[in-house]
């Protein structure tokens, strides 16, 4: 997939902030009373933030908490501590049913196949959102609020009358996303909108999202595994590991210097095009497995798997440190006084 630039995103205030998001999920003990034994953190002190007709791409590893600081900011999983700013106003003190803020922001799921109900028509599927919310004046509104909905992601109008199996994966995450769009959000969380969706039918789907961006000014929080998609859509890039962000950076910056240890390992992992040049690169290899959540090691939590650790990486938690540019990553490598020797240790 060719790296297209994305359209800039407009100056001003941030549409959305994330400070110290914390989602743990208590851990039932046996007996009678189930006391908690512990929680599994799955979420442990994300902050970041995400202005209007931006994209921020989250990546990270199966069970880093992606999904479910996705589902955090959606308020369709309870949040422990900390505070979602959404268009200046505090969404954790809001209901989450009923919030001021659950029209303006929407979700596009990543199973186009579990995500629509078989029994619905596309009509009642990408009309839904307009009956809950009472935006269908009358049925010839309705009629043709749907079909322009379809229209503005690719689908003939007239699709409307068909069932969701009717459908191919990519025309079925199309009509997830004219869903998305039914209530005029300004901000859409894509869970891995791709993933479930052979290749050459990603590029297509990926570039519906960026016309929808530069046409509606949309911001997308965009989670995903695959690193040529978060390239080819997002402006800044966040780095999550067991729970906490541990690098965010402009995308063009990120992919031509990481600075976190496991940035550069997942970076590593991506394949090149040209063979000549792939042959030539280094691949680094992360040994061990990714630590429990319920337990998480102390200092670094990546340090049990890190080439470079260093004893203070063992005991003390390095905070996510501006670096300026836009950069911020967590790694005592460049804190301080040692931060000179960060390009030294990395290259050793």
């Amino acid at each position: 997939m060719a790296t297209v630039t994305p359209p800039k995103p407009p100056a001003g205030a941030d549409l959305l902030r994330v400070d110290d998001l914390r989602v743990h999920f208590p851990l039932p003990g046996a007996g009678l009373f189930r006391k908690s034994v512990g929680a599994v953190k799955a979420v442990d002190g994300v902050s970041f933030t995400l202005a209007a007709g931006e994209t921020l791409g989250l990546v990270g590893e199966s069970g880093c908490g992606k999904s479910t600081t996705g589902l955090a900011v959606l308020r369709m999983q309870p949040v422990t501590t900390g505070q979602i700013w959404f268009e200046g106003v505090d969404i954790t003190q809001q209901q989450a049913r009923t919030g001021t803020f659950r029209r303006r922001m929407q979700m596009v799921y990543q199973d186009p196949y579990g995500s629509l109900n078989p029994r619905m028509k596309v009509r009642d599927l990408v009309g839904e959102p307009l009956q809950v919310h009472g935006m269908a004046d009358n049925a010839s509104a309705y009629q043709d609020r749907v079909a322009a909905l379809l229209k503005t992601v690719g689908l003939l109008p007239d699709m409307a009358d068909r069932y969701p199996h009717e459908f191919s994966g990519g025309q079925r995450q199309r009509i997830g996303i004219a869903r998305a769009l039914a209530l005029e959000p300004s901000l859409i969380i894509c869970d891995e909108p791709v993933s479930a969706l052979d290749v050459s039918i990603q590029a297509q789907v990926v570039n519906v999202l960026q016309d929808l961006q530069e046409r509606l000014g949309l911001a997308y929080l965009f989670i995903a595994h695959d690193l040529a998609v978060v390239r080819h859509l997002s402006h800044r890039i966040a780095v999550m590991y067991l729970g906490r962000i541990v690098e965010i950076a402009p995308r063009d910056a990120l992919y031509r210097e990481p600075l976190h240890p496991y940035t550069e390992a997942l970076l590593s992992a991506v394949p090149v095009a040209d063979p000549a040049v792939e042959k030539t690169r280094k691949r680094i290899v992360v040994q061990g497995e990714v630590p429990s959540a319920l337990n998480p090691p102390p200092g670094c939590r990546f340090h049990t798997r890190c080439a470079v650790a260093m004893a203070r990486c063992r005991s003390e938690d390095p905070p996510l440190q501006d670096m300026g540019g836009g950069r911020a990553v967590a790694c005592h490598l460049h804190v301080g006084d040692i931060r000179a020797g960060a390009g030294a240790a990395l290259a050793a």
